[in-house]
């Protein structure tokens, strides 16, 4: 029996479609019932009129329990006012599982308490919308590099290098002596361009950060570009050439998926060239700027109103919830804790914003952005921007200086609008082997371990440049995301390591 998938029921409105998938929600009436079918592919509303199906696909419908995996036929119909614009009257139910007690209930839970079921809540809308964009943001990527010539490669997981430094490495025994898991691909990254010209590499990547903000994962996904032949100038280009690409990509081809998560697109609309570029030492005056404070004021007053709101939409609830019916008590419900959660995060941000303030009006040239300092500077614009030409002394050992100031190095981050911060870090590599023996001595890392890098300067040294992007931290930024853990099937994070 061939089946149909969701995702293209809207091209077969008027056949008969056979369709395998999980029950997500069931609501009836006499005679009547409502089933919202999952597949994995999308969701659509089944109609079961008693009067035309047997008694068996009746018994079927009605003992059906959220998760149940079913077979249903039926007829496709064109319903605007339903998910994907269709809606299938069903002729028969086949029951291939009968479930029950799911431990996800359609109520709202906590976060914590979806994450210990996180291998059942990947079935939810929620975590379905997210992993979509992933997948789209992925290909995406592998398309923006391939139409340009690039060639993708590996990276090696285990390494004897630490990449920027060694206080966040994960070390293991590796036969005897001692390996870690990978920080980043970089240093191969440009042995193969050399080889190749440009490359780059999509793995996961690990970092032993004993860190618990929601921009921080001990395991994820980093894509890293290395390009020979590329001065800084050409990197930040392609940098900003990149973001351009992700966002367009995303608001063309997963508009459901976004509307779903609620995604004002007005931000990702505006993700157009050319970024905003400053310098190390603009941002720094413009952090510690009057516009920065008013835009702190400003933000106050916003917060202020939004929680108003909140509380005036609470208690309305509460009015007319003991004589509303039980399926408005159960959206009542899930919007009290959606009211709750949301006013929890707006009194924490306005605790932090005097303290982000002060960190910003006293922030001494030479240290590096903080979250809130990032957070700060993203307000003054409407896009992603680009900072460049750090102070050396807060970039990786293999950065180039400055030709015009040696305390720089040309390094650039790109820093994504609405508080998301740094998605991508990268700069110019030095060329230099004498530099970059004394960074190595200088960082008081092991010379033996990088003779191999070395020699990339011995042999046919070039000036060469590339970047990182986080993928995860990508995924966040583009589906309005507060926490960087659902944007990945299985967040690895301090303290945790299941499911």
């Amino acid at each position: 029996m061939e089946t149909t998938t969701i995702e293209s029921l809207s091209k077969q409105i008027g056949q008969t479609a056979t369709l395998r998938g999980w029950l997500q929600q069931k609501r009836g009436s006499k005679g009547l019932f409502f089933l919202v079918l999952r597949d994995g592919t999308g969701q659509v509303q089944c109609v079961v009129n008693q009067q035309n199906v047997d008694a068996s696909s009746w018994e079927n419908a009605s003992v059906a329990t959220q998760e149940t995996s079913l077979v249903i036929k039926g007829d496709v119909q064109k319903d605007e006012r339903q998910v994907g614009g269709v809606e299938v009257q069903v002729s028969s139910i086949d029951v291939i599982q009968i479930v029950g007690d799911y431990p996800i209930t359609p109520k709202s839970h906590g976060v914590e308490f979806l994450m210990d079921r996180r291998h059942l809540w990947l079935r939810s809308r929620r975590p379905w919308a997210v992993m979509r964009i992933r997948n789209r943001i992925i290909m995406s990527i592998h398309n923006f590099f391939q139409e340009r010539g690039f060639l993708q490669m590996d990276a090696p997981l285990l390494t004897k290098n630490a990449v920027e430094g060694t206080s966040t490495l994960f070390e293991i025994d590796y036969f005897g002596s001692s390996a870690y898991l990978t920080q980043s691909g970089q240093l191969h990254g440009e042995v193969m361009a050399m080889a190749f010209n440009k490359i780059y590499t999509f793995g996961p990547v690990f970092r032993a950060e004993k860190s618990k903000t929601r921009r921080h994962l001990t395991e994820f996904w980093m894509i890293e570009p290395e390009m020979a032949f590329y001065d800084l100038e050409m990197n930040m280009t392609l940098a900003e050439d990149f973001l351009v690409r992700i966002a367009s990509d995303a608001v063309s081809d997963c508009e459901e998926e976004l509307a779903l998560l609620g995604r004002d697109l007005d931000g990702l609309y505006r993700v157009q060239a050319p970024f905003p570029r400053l310098t190390y030492s603009e941002a720094v005056e413009l952090i510690r700027s009057e516009k920065t404070r008013l835009l702190v004021e400003e933000r106050k007053q916003e917060l202020r109103s939004q929680k108003s709101d909140l509380e005036n939409e609470r208690a309305q609830n509460k009015e007319i919830y003991g004589r509303s019916k039980e399926w408005k008590k159960r959206r009542i419900d899930a919007r009290e804790i959606e009211i709750n959660t949301r006013l929890d995060q707006i009194e924490e941000e306005l605790r932090n914003l005097p303290k982000w303030w002060q960190s910003a009006a006293e922030f001494e040239w030479g240290k590096d952005f903080g979250g809130s300092d990032e957070t700060l500077l993203t307000w003054h614009f409407d896009r992603p921007i680009i900072v460049h030409r750090y102070p050396e002394a807060v970039k990786a050992f293999y950065m180039k200086r400055d030709p015009e100031d040696d305390r720089l190095a040309l390094g650039m981050d790109v820093l994504a609008p609405e508080g998301f911060g740094e998605i991508i870090g990268g700069g110019q590599r030095a060329d230099d082997l004498t530099f970059l023996e004394e960074q190595v001595r200088r960082h008081n890392l092991p010379q033996e371990a990088f003779e191999w890098y070395f020699d990339l300067r011995r042999y046919g040294t070039v000036p060469h440049s590339g970047f990182g992007l986080g993928l995860e931290r990508t995924v966040a930024w583009v589906c309005g995301l507060e926490h960087i853990r659902e944007t990945i099937p299985f967040p690895r994070t301090l303290g945790r390591l299941t499911p």
